[in-house]
């Protein structure tokens, strides 16, 4: 007690010192019963101390802002100094050193603030902290994962993220997605879904909450109650799933409960309309879905979390501040405040004056504030605010780290049909054509699965990029070259729908005679447009905005070259293959 007792006078005097709290707290979810835990006390003392100000800040996560160096600008200390965010959302890619600068300078800037509260530093991590640390490890997309139908490669992919963020400081990951993808088109979560069965989606989410969890970073089911079955993108407009109570229960809760077993300490909100619940408000202004039923009927207790509010599902319709006081009053914890400036200020006022008015209670605001309080306690941010430049470095460049990706990644690759057209021979001097579109105006995808069938194959190489859907006259340039060529693999993306340019280049090729591999960088059901193909692989590496994670393609080059297959359809391909499909040679 002595130490907590240290702790509540060096913050609440103003002092610098911070002496260590974890050692001391219960390591609970911070729920309140009957009787307090000392870590309860702690927090109930601090929180007496704290003004409105301080208080509202710690239930706003803003989004950073930049120099032309890559570091916080002047913008983001004042939502931290002036403002008291007790959290931040990090976006942008910087190296591992940078990384640990740039988390470090937010961390200081909290420390020189009253009440002197550490930040939760965040990041959407979802295929690894490569996500936004350029030299660290990505790992497959979480349907490359489910079709490996192996939990442990679920948590050691968790574990590996938690330990190369942890040592870049972040110490909270929006990961995993636990979100069902029953509907083929969604046009947002696709890849980033384990798969279509609730059953896989369950134990690969409760799977990755402990693997971040027990290796120091709060993890993040979302979006709750279920972004799988959408057909709009919320980022671009306001989604509605319109299936009864029981498909709601049966299919896209269980694994939000799993994550709440698993002792998940956040959920992120979706925004969507669940009319089975609610007709009127999407889940994140919804009391009746985050009050009524994530807290009362599944029970959960740790902290809720928006989705980015300045998505069009939310901002266009009821904008930043308003949409910020629904959230807190439906239930949520904290308010993700991304967009530009202007918007972050007008959710902090907003939240503040409607405190002031008695809009939201200061009972309601105590809540959150306790809730966000106990997670800092918990990961022990208090103690450890700050990382070591040096070994966030080493952290990422291990090379264990890099053979786990590897292995999972072959693993996760489905030979999904193979009419005695693969394996490829690696030894023979055939020439390879490798061509298919460009993604989001970028050629690098084509030119650098061209590369690593180079380095597999002892033959010649040629590629050629058509645009994202392919014209006429690019499809005959590619059948010319094909005409030269022995063997040939064709990528295909879709983020959705397959452009039917990219059908028809397949289908042109697939008739030269020659032995073709369409090889899916998205979706899987790229194959239900040119079923005729040879053979056919699913990578799913690539998701709605084109990121890219070459660990998959360089396993899926492997696999055309001869390295057995190890994944399974996580979803079902209509009229032409079962889920669970996977070939081997």
């Amino acid at each position: 007690m002595k130490k907590m007792s240290a702790f509540i006078s060096s913050v609440l005097m103003g002092s610098t010192l911070l002496l260590p709290l974890s050692a001391s707290a219960d390591q609970s979810n911070g729920n309140t019963g009957p009787v307090k835990s000392p870590k309860d006390k702690v927090i109930e003392q601090i929180i007496t101390k704290m003004t409105d100000k301080e208080k509202i800040g710690q239930l706003v996560m803003p989004s950073t802002h930049d120099t032309e160096s890559k570091m916080p600008n002047e913008d983001t200390r004042k939502l931290i100094q002036n403002y008291k965010a007790g959290s931040v959302i990090v976006y942008g890619a910087r190296d591992a050193r940078t990384t640990a600068q740039y988390n470090n300078q937010l961390q200081k800037w909290a420390a020189n603030t009253s009440p002197k509260l550490p930040l939760l530093v965040s990041a959407d991590l979802e295929f690894g902290t490569k996500q936004h640390v350029t030299d660290a490890t990505p790992f497959p997309r979480q349907m490359g994962i489910g079709a490996t139908r192996q939990a442990k490669a679920a948590k050691d992919v968790a574990k590996i993220t938690a330990l190369e963020a942890k040592a870049t400081g972040f110490n909270w990951n929006y990961s995993p997605v636990a979100d069902v993808n029953t509907n083929p088109a969604n046009p947002v979560i696709g890849v980033r879904s384990f798969g279509e069965k609730t059953s896989l989606v369950s134990s690969m989410t409760a799977a990755q909450i402990k693997g971040y969890q027990e290796n120091g970073v709060v993890a993040t089911a979302k979006h709750f109650p279920g972004h799988g079955d959408t057909s709009v993108d919320s980022h671009l407009g306001l989604a509605a799933v319109t299936y009864d109570r029981e498909t709601l229960e049966t299919v896209h809760l269980p694994p939000f409960q799993a994550a709440i077993d698993a002792g998940v300490d956040s959920i992120m909100t979706a925004h969507v309309i669940i009319n089975a619940i609610d007709k009127d408000l999407p889940a994140t202004l919804s009391k009746r879905v985050l009050t009524g039923l994530l807290r009362n009927e599944m029970g959960f207790k740790g902290l809720i979390v928006t989705d980015a509010m300045s998505m069009h599902a939310i901002a266009k319709e009821w904008g930043a501040g308003q949409a910020a006081v629904m959230a807190v009053n439906a239930g949520a914890d904290i308010v993700m405040a991304t967009g530009n400036l202007d918007e972050q200020l007008e959710t902090f006022n907003a939240l503040s004056d409607a405190m002031k008015s008695g809009q939201l209670s200061e009972r309601r605001v105590n809540e959150s504030v306790k809730r966000v309080l106990a997670l800092k306690i918990k990961y022990k941010l208090f103690d450890h605010r700050y990382v070591d430049l040096e070994e966030a470095v080493t952290a990422v460049n291990q090379p264990a780290h890099k053979e786990t990706a590897a292995e999972v990644a072959r693993k996760s690759i489905t030979l999904v049909k193979n009419e005695n057209v693969l394996p490829f021979n690696p030894t023979e001097k055939k020439l390879t054509l490798v061509t298919g579109p460009e993604i989001y105006g970028s050629t690098n995808f084509i030119n650098s699965i061209a590369s690593m069938v180079d380095e597999k194959s002892a033959g010649n190489v040629k590629s050629f990029t058509t645009s994202e859907d392919s014209t006429t006259t690019e499809i005959q340039q590619a059948v010319k070259l094909a005409e030269q060529a022995d063997q040939i693999i064709v990528p295909t993306f879709s983020p959705s729908e397959l452009p039917a340019g990219q059908a028809k280049l397949v289908k042109e090729l697939q008739k030269t005679g020659k032995p073709v591999a369409a090889v899916s960088l998205g979706l899987p059901y790229d194959v239900k447009d040119y079923p005729e193909v040879g053979a056919y692989i699913s990578t799913y590496s690539v998701e709605r905005w084109g990121s890219p994670v070459p660990t998959s393609w360089k396993a899926a080059v492997d696999v055309i070259f001869g390295t057995q297959p190890g994944g399974k359809l996580p979803v079902s391909i209509e009229g032409l293959y079962p889920y669970g499909r996977g070939l081997t040679y």
